[in-house]
């Protein structure tokens, strides 16, 4: 009985272990496709939509260590339009500077990223299949319009907005449904045009850090430089919905794996009842000799107590052997074709929320358990 009740905790803690490992590592694999389009800084002007940027804040920022580069960029909702189809998309005005601080080129996978200073996009594929166009489609023509800034009438609709034709020469794919059906990327010239922006007007800057940089450190040197001017977003606050869900889940999977613990505890205090009642006789002459009922609840409360606790560790040991093979050989694969391993991660705090776990509800059980001891049934 106290063999399967030992197997029992051991099984439900490195069960436990072992998913809180693969919900760390798909948080690392979220953060590593964000990484293709996300900063790992970005700011955005705490008033209005846009802001102004001068040579001087420039000059500060650059004097900021730790910054390996940092992008211009210009983002408004617009309408696209190509033949009789109009879609709502976000248009992201981008400088040359832009694929030093993402990774996005490498996610176009039809036609190429588009070239400084022209009237070339590069759109989603989601908006693509929307619209009904390829790339180098001179034959569909294709136009993005958004509202002028003003008041007063127009003498007719074409005056009430800003159009510009564009040339679409790249389709990019990623694994984010959002991006894919809502962005379009352009140089930010032809966007500050369609925008009617100033030379120094933007909507936000995407900073790249150096691989050694402190992100906290830089935070407060930008806050300390430019003040309450700004938000400042990592890309986990970038992505705030996604990792949302990934600790709801994280939550529940934990909630769940410690109702199965607690009832792999319930064989715990069976097998400790299990040994009182066939310990009764020893008990009786403990009792005979003058050891108090509460020393002989201690006993089997310290009993249950350390096998929950051997057990716990036990199992805690056997998940860091599995996630440690599962690192290291990629014994389980996420997408076999291409040739990619489930992600784990191994934390050290999950080991001790594991430990803590275990050790916290077997103290319990084993209180519960020795409770049943009484001076009637010694005697009995």
């Amino acid at each position: 009985m106290t063999l399967i009740a030992s197997g029992g905790v051991i099984i439900a803690s490195a069960a436990l272990f072992i998913v809180l490992s693969v919900f760390a590592g798909l948080k690392d694999f979220s953060l590593q496709f964000s990484s293709f389009v996300d900063p790992d800084l970005k700011l955005m002007p705490t008033e209005g939509k846009s802001f102004q940027w001068t040579e001087n804040d420039k000059a500060t920022l650059l004097k900021i260590e730790g910054i390996a580069d940092y992008s211009e960029i210009v983002e408004e909702r617009i309408i696209i339009k190509s033949e009789n189809k109009n879609l709502l998309a976000t248009l992201k005005g981008v400088d040359e500077n832009y694929l030093n601080v993402t990774n996005i080129d490498t996610m176009v996978t039809k036609g190429n990223w588009f070239s400084p200073n022209t009237n070339e996009v590069v759109s989603g594929w989601g908006i693509s299949n929307n619209l009904s166009f390829g790339i180098l489609d001179y034959l569909t023509p294709l136009s993005l319009y958004v509202p002028k800034v003003g008041k007063g009438q127009a003498s007719s609709p074409k005056g009430y907005y800003n159009s510009v034709y564009v040339t679409n020469v790249g389709l990019f794919d990623l694994n984010n449904e959002e991006l894919n059906n809502n962005y379009i990327f352009s140089d930010i010239k032809l966007a500050k045009q369609l925008l009617s922006y100033n030379n120094g007007q933007l909507s936000a800057l995407e900073l790249k850090l150096k691989p050694e940089a402190n992100e906290a450190d830089i935070k407060a040197q930008l806050v300390t430089s430019f003040g309450n001017k700004f938000y400042i977003k990592n890309r986990a606050e970038l992505n705030d919905a996604l990792f949302k869900m990934l600790n709801t889940e994280n939550l529940a999977i934990y909630l769940i794996f410690t109702l199965v613990i607690i009832i792999a505890l319930f064989n715990v205090i069976g097998a400790i009842i299990m040994m009182i009642l066939d310990k009764k006789k020893s008990l009786n002459t403990l009792f005979n000799l003058g050891t108090e009922p509460k020393t002989i609840k201690s006993i089997f409360f310290w009993q249950g107590s350390l096998m929950t606790i051997v057990s716990g560790i036990i199992g805690v040991s056997i998940g860091l052997l599995v996630v440690f093979l599962q690192q290291t050989f990629s014994l389980v694969m996420l997408v076999p074709e291409i040739d990619m391993p489930y992600p784990v991660r191994l934390n050290f705090l999950n080991v001790l929320v594991v430990l803590a776990t275990i050790f916290a509800l077997g103290i319990i059980a084993s209180r519960i358990a020795s409770q049943r001891i009484t001076k009637q049934l010694i005697q009995s």
